[in-house]
C-alpha cells in the first residue's frame, strides 16, 4: 500500500472505530512482545499466516526492533526447509512467559491447536488473536481481534495489515525533548541575541 492509499483508508475507517481496535491491539502486541525471537504467529494446518509473518518481520527491520521479529509455527514443515520454515507445531509446548503467541486464523482453530494455547497460557505466555469470531480461541486468548465477515468494514486481510502498521507506529521513536542543558542553553542564546547557527 502506498502512502495515499493507507491515508485514504484511514479516512475511511476513522468513523467505523476499527482504527482504534487496531492500534489498541496492536499496542497490546507491541507491549507484550518483548523478547527477540519471542514473538511466535501460529495459524491452522489449513491456512499458515504467510501474510501476517511477512508484515511483522518488515516492521522489525524498519523499527530496528528484533521483538517484533516473528517465528512462524506450522503445522507440518517439509524436510529439508530453511531454519526459518522449519519450526514445527511442537515449539508450541515450549513457549513460556517471555514469549507471545499470535494466532492468525480465518477458520475455526482446531482443537489440537486451542489445546497447545491452553497449556502456553497456563506457562505464561500471551496469547493474541485475529480471527473471525471463533469464541473458544477468543475465550484463550488475552486479546483477540474478531473480524467479522458481515460485519467488519475490512477484510480479514485488510484487518492484518492495519494491525501491522500500527505495530509500527506504536514501535516508532518518539522525538525526545530536550534536555535541561540544550533548553537553557537555547534560553542563553534569546536572552543574549545570539541567533542559532
Amino acid at each position: 500500500m502506498n502512502t495515499a492509499q493507507v491515508e485514504a483508508l484511514h479516512d475511511l475507517l476513522a468513523p467505523t472505530g476499527w482504527l482504534d481496535r487496531t492500534r489498541f491491539f496492536a499496542r497490546e502486541l507491541r507491549i507484550r512482545a518483548r523478547t527477540p525471537n519471542g514473538l511466535l504467529i501460529v495459524g491452522t494446518p489449513a491456512d499458515e499466516p504467510w501474510h501476517m509473518t511477512a508484515h511483522l518481520a518488515d516492521e522489525s527491520r524498519l523499527t530496528g526492533l528484533p521483538e517484533l521479529a516473528p517465528t512462524l509455527v506450522r503445522w507440518a514443515p517439509p524436510p529439508g526447509a530453511p531454519p526459518h520454515l522449519s519450526v514445527g507445531i511442537d515449539r508450541l509446548e515450549h513457549a513460556g512467559r517471555d514469549e507471545t503467541l499470535l494466532v492468525v486464523s480465518g477458520e475455526v482453530a482446531p482443537s489440537a491447536l486451542l489445546e497447545r494455547l491452553a497449556d502456553a497460557r497456563k506457562t505464561g505466555a500471551a496469547i493474541f488473536a485475529i480471527d473471525q469470531g471463533d469464541p473458544e480461541l477468543e475465550e484463550l486468548a488475552h486479546e483477540a481481534l474478531a473480524v467479522l465477515p458481515a460485519q467488519a468494514p475490512v477484510s480479514f486481510d485488510g484487518a492484518q495489515h492495519l494491525v501491522s502498521l500500527a505495530i509500527g507506529e506504536a514501535a516508532a521513536p518518539r522525538p525526545q525533548r530536550p534536555g535541561m542543558r540544550s533548553q537553557l542553553a537555547r534560553l542563553l542564546d534569546a536572552i543574549s541575541g545570539i541567533q542559532p547557527g
